[in-house]
């Protein structure tokens, strides 16, 4: 069995929506760890009856694979966090690629944006990168900050061996 390659060089493929089946180029980062196809078919599985329409932001959006699948499944908008300069500069173009305009991103660290008084979404990405002690304080700043809709829905992806994430009190 061969040792998956987390350097994050190559590509994301779109799995489903308008831009099924596109690829688009991800540059390589330390730590870009794209979910894969079947996380993401699994979850878009699930959000079906909510994603379109819907108002989306990608906390640390990396690859762009979370935002951009909701996009192609006819999300009202997707607003894409990534703090590192040149991935965020490939995202923009797979936005322009793709002729994205309801996808916008922002180069910004996520916690400091986050700390800022927010628009509600209706679904949020949460993958931070690994074993930097990021979510827990994710999740405080999207709850306090008015950056979730009622009923909002977040996906949250972290280290297996950190269990279930604490959130806040009155999430289900």
């Amino acid at each position: 069995m061969k040792k998956p390659n987390h350097a994050g060089s190559g590509q994301i493929r779109i799995i489903g929506g308008q831009w099924r089946g596109r690829k688009l180029p991800v540059p390589e980062s330390p730590g870009l760890r794209p979910t894969t196809d079947r996380v993401r078919e699994t979850l878009f599985n699930w959000l079906a009856p909510s994603i379109v329409d819907a108002h989306c932001l990608d906390c640390f959006a990396g690859s762009g694979a979370l935002g951009l699948e909701a996009l192609s499944r006819y999300a009202a908008s997707t607003t894409l966090l990534e703090m590192e300069r040149g991935v965020a500069q490939q995202l923009q173009k797979n936005l322009a690629t793709l002729k994205a305009d309801r996808g916008k991103v922002i180069t910004t660290n996520t916690l400091s944006f986050l700390s800022q008084p927010g628009t509600p979404h209706q679904i949020v990405f949460v993958d931070p990168p690994f074993r930097q002690g990021l979510l827990e304080e994710t999740l405080r700043l999207l709850e306090t900050q008015g950056w979730l809709a009622d009923e909002a829905l977040v996906y949250v992806e972290s280290e297996v061996e950190n269990g279930l994430p604490p959130v806040p009190a009155n999430w289900q």
